[in-house]
């Protein structure tokens, strides 16, 4: 690839990152304030700059070239130079308008997004968000390629790696809030009846698996698999609000976040109990790329999110701790999921 870049018209890279963002021309066009004929336009001078088609057309929309993908880096970082070089560095979220793209699962978005949505309309922000559904448990690629402005989950791989890296790693994971995995069935399920959860009575049940990432095994196989045990999975969905129904209405268990099952709307037709195993915690997390440290725009919306996140009281407490001690008397699911908050 040859390009003279004295006479390459810098408006087109602009184009050409929000196709690269949005993947879908027209899209792109309501974003630039463009017309969809004057994007396709600017493609059709990129094309013949650099002499590649750069995105070739799927059914969801268009979808980058690998001369495409590796331009994306370099072309993002040095708009994002300039725009910080020629922006105003102050932000104010009554009047500036802004839209924001966040990536977290469904059970992460049920929870949060109600409070933050609050808090929005509270400071009467003219933004705009968008949020994605989480398809890794590693979402380092999606805010790399500029895909998302920050991924809001559990990320213990991730923690890992950043703890590794130190000051040199790209991203930056904040803590939020932990909570834990508990076992959910219908409230009349037979195994309910019982205050405590055997290990042999939950192998022995069909179970509704949890699988957004894409992994083989998730954390309750693997810790089944340290044990010398295992489970039937009769079914594997991409969604904890699906698992839930799906448990509501059947005779199979699955292991969700205790704090999704109050805000999943069934919690009065099930019952939690302790996974009779070790678990991890569920230490949730806002991951972003450094190169949105400077930005005002992105920095109050990550504070904003976190204190509206905070603000919800989640997370390991002295009530969580006696409710998940009790086994004398077994409880339904809204009354065990309260005591832990």
């Amino acid at each position: 690839m040859s390009v003279n870049f004295r006479t390459l018209d810098l408006n087109l890279l602009r184009v050409f990152a929000a196709v690269m963002v949005e993947r879908n021309v027209t899209r792109a066009a309501s974003q630039l304030a463009m017309t969809q004929p004057a994007v396709s336009n600017a493609l059709r001078r990129l094309r013949e700059a650099t002499g590649d088609e750069l995105f070739v057309t799927v059914p969801s929309g268009v979808s980058p070239t690998a001369l495409a993908q590796a331009l994306w880096p370099d072309v993002r970082n040095a708009l994002e130079g300039l725009r910080h070089a020629f922006e105003p560095q102050q932000f104010d979220p009554t009047r500036d308008e802004r839209s924001f793209t966040m990536a977290m699962a469904d059970a992460t978005a049920i929870v949060l997004m109600p409070a933050f949505v609050a808090a929005l309309a509270a400071a009467r922000a003219r933004t705009s968000v968008r949020v994605l559904a989480l398809t890794s448990r590693d979402p380092r690629p999606q805010l790399e390629h500029g895909n998302a402005d920050v991924a809001v989950g559990f990320f213990p791989e991730v923690a890992v790696a950043l703890a590794a890296e130190g000051d040199q790693s790209a991203t930056v994971l904040e803590p939020l809030y932990s909570c834990e995995y508990v076992c959910v069935m219908r409230q009349d399920h037979p195994l309910a009846r019982e205050p405590r959860l055997t290990l042999d009575a939950y192998c022995a049940a069909e179970h509704v698996r949890v699988n957004f990432a894409g992994r083989p095994r998730g954390f309750v196989d693997e810790a089944l698999a340290r044990a010398g045990r295992e489970r039937r999975v009769a079914l594997t969905v991409n969604q904890f609000a699906t698992a839930a129904r799906v448990v509501h209405d059947s005779d199979m268990l699955s292991v969700l976040p205790r704090s999704f099952v109050p805000a999943s709307g069934l919690a009065a037709g099930l019952a939690v109990r302790r996974f009779p195993g070790v678990l991890p915690a569920i230490e949730v997390s806002l991951l972003w790329h450094r190169r949105h440290d400077r930005d005002q725009a992105q920095r109050w919306l990550r504070r904003s999110f976190a204190t509206s996140a905070r603000g919800l009281g989640i997370g390991a407490t002295a009530a969580a701790r006696l409710a998940a001690g009790r086994a004398a008397t077994p409880q339904p699911a809204a009354a065990m999921v309260e005591a832990a908050h």
